[in-house]
């Protein structure tokens, strides 16, 4: 059996949240990591500190599933990967489990949540989908949804990330989970003072919702917004943006910038439909800046209402985010400092390694006994 431990990871296209996790798995288990593609170009010197994840992508012998989706290529490739042996498999990722069989030793997933497209949302992606190719979606949809709780069922444990995710495992799956919290390096994120403007962090797309806090700030031309992400509303939204100079539309942005504007910001917002968990709010209060979050999904655990930032309504509009914006300004912020940095501390990346490192031994030591129990 090999003497590493092995973390898969779904694709490392860009440096977000579930890569991070990913990274500080292998980190924390000094263990070799896989994953279905890998595009080094998108990540900064030094991220994988001399430990790159090996892709399959170049060994998939499925270039027509290549040609129809990306998603079909990868899960092909994980259910055709080769044996491995290791004293332990992580999975950060919900593709790489169609792998578990190829997988010799015990085995625990960190579930960042159940594939939506499949379950609660998989009548809002079909929509999306032209008309022509929705019998194939279905068709492929429902084999991935097959294999993919078969692989939840063969694990030797599972971990939600959240307790919305927990919830979520519990209804699509009916199976129990074990919550730890995403890492966050809460030593990254500095109080910098407060310069005139608000931060959105979340990625733009559509469940991100930051088409809402732009047109929030259009109606405020004395706020100004910084937005520092990228996604398939990016246009879109800069479009939205283009005749109100009080709103600054920069896309990604590196990492050390993004810290700085974190550092110096009044606050920041975000207010995705039912999140996951959400590392940006927790930046956030780290840096001692408080969150115009929503409540509903992972925010619900992070953000303390009043205390950390402000929690609108499920499904808030623009007049919503706004509202709080005003309730919100450079004096209601810096009072919110010392508990914002208080909370973010229960999130540090320690706490998440000593957790998980508890709970992998647990999952080690039950397996080896079953195994000689065979």
């Amino acid at each position: 059996m090999s003497p590493r431990p092995l973390v898969l990871h779904d694709a490392f296209a860009f440096p977000g949240g579930g890569e991070l996790v990913a990274v500080t798995l292998a980190r924390a288990f000094e263990a070799d990591m896989l994953t279905g593609r890998f595009d080094p170009a998108a990540f900064p010197d030094g991220y994988f500190a001399g430990r790159a994840p090996v892709s399959l992508e170049a060994r998939s012998r499925h270039p027509l599933a290549a040609k129809l989706s990306l998603t079909l290529a990868m899960s092909l490739a994980f259910e055709g990967m080769p044996p491995v042996a290791a004293p332990l498999a992580l999975h950060s990722g919900s593709l790489t489990l169609l792998g578990h069989g190829r997988i010799h030793g015990p085995q625990l997933l960190y579930c960042h949540t159940p594939p939506r497209i499949l379950y609660d949302h998989r009548d809002f992606y079909l929509a999306r989908q032209p008309a022509f190719r929705r019998p194939l979606w279905r068709i492929l949809a429902g084999r991935y949804r097959r294999r993919y709780e078969a692989a939840v069922r063969a694990m030797d444990a599972v971990v939600a990330n959240s307790e919305t995710v927990r919830r979520r495992i519990r209804d699509f799956l009916g199976l129990d989970a074990v919550v730890i919290h995403p890492p966050v390096d809460t030593a990254a994120y500095q109080y910098r003072g407060q310069e005139p403007f608000y931060l959105s962090t979340a990625r733009v797309d559509v469940l991100k919702r930051v088409d809402r806090v732009v047109a929030a700030f259009a109606a405020m031309p004395d706020k100004k917004l910084v937005v520092v992400s990228g996604g398939s509303e990016l246009d879109r939204v800069r479009a939205m943006a283009r005749e109100h100079p009080n709103i600054d539309i920069r896309g990604w942005t590196e990492a050390a910038e993004l810290r700085r504007l974190m550092g110096t910001a009044i606050a920041t917002i975000y207010i995705p439909r039912d999140e996951d968990f959400g590392i940006s709010p927790v930046e956030s209060m780290a840096a001692g800046k408080p969150v115009i979050g929503v409540r509903e999904g992972g925010l619900t655990e992070t953000v303390v209402d009043g205390e950390t930032g402000i929690l609108l309504p499920p499904d808030p509009t623009p007049e919503d985010v706004a509202r709080a914006v005003r309730a919100l300004g450079p004096a209601e912020a810096l009072a919110m400092r010392e508990a914002c940095q208080r909370r973010a501390a229960a999130f540090d990346t320690t706490v998440f390694m000593d957790n998980m490192r508890k709970l992998a031994r647990e999952v080690m030591a039950g397996h080896s006994h079953n195994e000689l129990q065979k």
